[in-house]
């Protein structure tokens, strides 16, 4: 049985985790500049975990400052096997009600002005985004949903928008219509395509705070009513993320679908004509392939 040690990345409302033994706080340095927040680390049910407040202790992160690449690096840096992400996202269908958690399976990136690689300069890779989070750890979530007794969907395509500012009526209407979106949000990308760039198994949970703009029965998106059903939903996040870690660790083994591979076959560029310091600029990213 492989070792374990999941990462939570926590998003609007969830700044801790209780429950937590030996638990600290540490900060971390990555050649991206500083993570949100320092890494609170410790154990959950004799698990090793890290958690992440994405957007810092006091919510310091705009989406689009958010510093994505420190913070997939600092998880990876330490161990990280398994990442499950929450975040808050508005619902572009009618049957995705507020209070209700979204296992997301697919996404739609709309985001511009975000770095979205590790390998930007000297290393080429190309890593597949066809099946973003990993079935395995998707399967455990329905599991531990259902055990709970959670309102929940079991899919859900997740469009990011750059933000910080909401959707017009017309962008509402064509991601619901149009593209056959079902939810909405500002950060899981490019988490997720950093995650898999890292080879780390990962899950995205979305917790529906509101109705987007489209809804014709409900009035324009508003801060406060976000902030008034997102700490509803952090209880429920806070149940399952106590269930999930111990879910996760059993049985632990490589992951059938390749998750903790994604590596293997991305790189394009010649090896040999890599220089030195770019092979060994991010160890624990590129160690694996490039160290030869």
């Amino acid at each position: 049985m492989l070792t374990t040690k999941i990462g939570i990345i926590g998003g609007s409302g969830i700044y801790d985790i209780s429950g937590v033994q030996n638990g600290k706080w540490e900060k971390i340095t990555t050649p991206f500049g500083k993570p949100s927040d320092e890494l609170f680390t410790g154990a959950l049910h004799g698990i090793d975990i890290a958690f992440l407040p994405r957007h810092g202790r006091g919510h310091q992160f705009s989406p689009s400052s958010v510093p994505y690449l420190a913070n997939i690096y600092a998880l990876k840096s330490i161990g990280v096997t398994d990442i499950v992400s929450f975040s808050a996202v508005g619902s572009l269908r009618a049957d995705y009600k507020p209070g209700e958690l979204i296992i997301i399976d697919q996404f739609i990136d709309r985001t511009f002005s975000r770095q979205k690689s590790f390998f930007t300069k000297g290393c080429v890779a190309h890593v597949s985004m066809a099946v973003p989070v990993c079935d395995r750890l998707s399967t455990l979530s329905k599991e531990v949903l259902d055990y709970l007794n959670l309102p929940y969907h079991s899919s859900g395509t997740y469009l990011a928008m750059e933000g910080p500012q909401f959707s017009t009526l017309a962008e509402s209407q064509m991601y619901k219509n149009s593209w056959g979106c079902d939810v909405i949000g500002m950060t899981n990308m490019p988490e997720a395509k950093l995650i898999r760039e890292a080879e780390i198994c990962y899950t995205s949970i979305g917790m529906v705070t509101d109705f987007d703009c489209w809804h014709p029965g409900h009035k324009d998106v508003e801060v406060s009513e976000i902030i008034k059903t997102a700490s509803q939903n952090v209880i429920a996040a806070k149940s399952f993320i106590n269930r999930i870690v111990q879910e996760i660790s059993k049985n632990r083994t490589p992951c059938v679908q390749g998750c903790d591979m994604a590596l293997e076959n991305a790189i394009i560029s010649d090896k040999s004509k890599i220089d030195a310091f770019e092979k060994k600029r991010m160890p624990c990213i590129t160690d694996r392939i490039l160290s030869n």
